[in-house]
Formats: structure tokens, sequence, C-alpha cells
């Protein structure tokens, strides 16, 4: 992918237990993008999202709406080198 970028996002607020993963990867899939998501410790969720540059800013978007019970306070977006990587998106569980 030539236009391809790579976003390593960490959202805060009410985004455990309330299938804020299940929501990331399902929009995630429909855009094409691969990655990961998984819950931390501190109560956030992290992902790290791939692929073409208008797909990963429309789940960049996503993410300040958040799944429909979730309640996102603040979302950290760091932009990394894409790596190329064409897998699919999966939920990481600890």
């Amino acid at each position: 992918m030539a236009d391809a970028i790579r976003a390593h996002v960490i959202v805060e607020g009410r985004v455990q237990g309330v299938f804020f993963r299940a929501f990331t990867r399902d929009e995630a899939d429909r855009l094409g993008l691969s990655g990961w998501v998984r819950n931390r410790p501190d109560g956030s969720v992290e992902a790290l999202v791939e692929g073409e540059k208008s797909a990963v800013e429309k789940m960049l978007q996503w993410f300040h709406q958040g799944s429909p019970n979730s309640n996102v306070e603040k979302v950290h977006v760091t932009e990394e080198v894409p790596i190329g990587v064409n897998s699919s998106f999966e939920i990481h569980y600890y």
C-alpha cells in the first residue's frame, strides 16, 4: 500500500465492559484495516491500526465516538511507520 499509515491509539474513558473491543474489530474489518485491540490494566483500551490512510483516518474518528455504551473521554494517537501487515484485525486478550 503506497499510502498506508499506522497508528498506535490509547482510548480513555468508560471503554471496558461495553463491548468496545468487539465494536472496534467490526469497524476495522469494515474499513479493511489490520491490527489489534486490547484492554489495558488501567481501564483504557489500546489499539494498533494499519491500512490505507483514508481508512485509518476514519477509524481514528470512530475512536472518538466509540461503541454505543462507551463514554470516550480522551484519545491519544501516535503515528508509526507502517510495516505492511496484511493480516486481519484481532482482539488480544491477556
